[in-house]
């Protein structure tokens, strides 16, 4: 059997060896819609979709600029080919890291252009902390820190429908002008 994974498009993806043409939104949003926040323990289902909906609704009442808010929409892509690991884990594994990072630079640079500076990567965290913290108070009544960080967005966390996620994600996709698998113009 080769290497490569069979997505919901039907196309081909070496996650080990990604190449731009082998990526395409569609696939990030479905796939992101059916995984599971925190390894499924939330007590209701919350996707890896919907939460990067909300970093990257976060990300533009903060003002950033639409590079951020469309990479925090996309910082959790490479899950969509990898599967999520829960943090612990994921920090114990190496080489799942490495392929992680390269993936997520490739979905970057298919549809941001470029893949992200130290400093961009470091907003992005936070925003995708910030997140964190408020889906660990909400669904498991755990702080994960001791200041709650500001939050300038909505936050609302809802059990939804696997379509309907799919759909939102895809339609702030379309609303960046993200295209399948072409670069955003800059």
């Amino acid at each position: 059997m080769e290497d490569y994974i069979t997505t919901y498009t039907k196309r081909h993806v070496t996650p080990l060896d990604p190449k731009p043409e082998q990526i395409d939104i569609r696939d990030i949003a479905h796939a992101l819609s059916y995984l599971s926040r925190a390894n499924g323990h939330f007590p209701e289902f919350y996707s890896v979709a919907q939460h990067s909906i909300q970093c990257c609704r976060e990300a533009e009442a903060r003002g950033y600029s639409r590079k951020l808010v469309l990479a925090c929409l996309l910082h959790d892509g490479s899950e969509a080919y990898l599967s999520d690991i829960t943090r612990p884990v994921k920090r114990n594994l190496p080489g799942y890291r490495q392929a992680e990072r390269r993936l997520q630079a490739v979905i970057y640079e298919t549809f941001l252009g470029e893949d992200l500076t130290e400093d961009e990567a470091a907003f992005v965290k936070r925003v995708d902390d910030d997140c964190l913290y408020y889906e660990f108070e909400h669904y498991m009544g755990e702080r994960l820190q001791n200041a709650a960080p500001e939050m300038r967005s909505d936050a609302r966390f809802l059990a939804k429908g696997f379509a309907e996620v799919e759909k939102e994600f895809l339609g702030l996709a379309d609303h960046f002008k993200i295209k399948k698998t072409h670069l955003i113009q800059k």
